[in-house]
């Protein structure tokens, strides 16, 4: 049996087309398609990665047709088992993608589906390492709705978030909430602004905090003082700006 016979019969064992398997390493429908044929042999790199895909060693690959894959690791403890992988590709569909397609594992394991999950994730909800869609989670999210270390939407929430509406350690977005705050409107310990900022250190054209720098600016050390100074606020950003969002306002003045 040939290298591309073998490629075959693991492949077809795993219930898998073409495309998915190209999909899964990374390379093109063409490429796996001229390995089974014998035509070319993958390179040295993306044996190892065949190799791991299917749980088999290169030995096994590359060795003649009685060989079987190894049943035990060759080094570590007895008790050490083939790393985890679990795949499932729901039947039903919509708009070309199953409902659900759920692929974890070790190495690249993508998922594409109306509910995505996998390392590496696409769909109207998906949640994997790498995550994106309509609601995304992961440590890297992109979507409407994204929540990861690493996120960026309309709406952002994550150590590090960016967007329309980010909330995060540092956050930078129309409006950011953080611990560092950069947007038209920002709230944040270090707030940065185009127009308003609340913060310990607040920069912006109106600027509140306990340390301001701004064309119009209010000191405020306690809450107390902002509860004192709230009326002026409003009064003072609704003169200059008098087409602001009123829910805006109503943020940054509590009225």
């Amino acid at each position: 049996m040939t290298l591309g016979q073998r490629l075959y019969r693991l492949r077809k064992d795993k219930n898998l087309s073409q495309e998915e398997l190209a999909d899964r390493l990374g390379v093109s429908r063409q490429s796996v398609s001229k390995w089974e044929t014998d035509a070319s042999y993958p390179e040295p790199e993306k044996l190892v990665a065949i190799a791991a895909f299917y749980h088999v060693s290169v030995d096994f690959l590359l060795r003649g047709e009685d060989a079987e894959p190894d049943r035990e690791p060759r080094h570590g403890y007895p008790f050490c088992r083939r790393r985890f992988h679990y795949e499932y590709k729901s039947k039903r569909t919509f708009l070309g993608l199953p409902l659900v397609h759920v692929n974890v594992g070790p190495g690249l394991c993508r998922a594409k589906g109306v509910i995505a999950v996998g390392n590496v994730a696409t769909g109207l909800i998906s949640v994997g390492f790498v995550a994106a869609g309509l609601l995304s989670f992961g440590v890297l999210a992109v979507g409407i709705l994204a929540l990861a270390c690493l996120s960026f939407g309309i709406f952002a929430l994550g150590a590090i978030a960016a967007g329309g509406v980010a909330v995060g350690a540092v956050a930078v977005g129309l409006f950011a909430v953080g611990g560092v705050a950069v947007g038209l409107f920002s709230i944040g310990g270090c707030a940065i602004a185009q127009y308003i900022a609340y913060g310990g250190y607040a920069q912006g054209m109106f600027a509140i905090g306990d340390v301001t720098a701004g064309q119009y600016f209010w000191h405020v050390d306690e809450w107390p003082d902002f509860i004192a100074l709230r009326g002026e606020i409003y009064e003072t950003i609704v003169r200059v700006m008098p087409d602001i969002p009123r829910f805006i306002l109503h943020i940054f003045s509590l009225t």
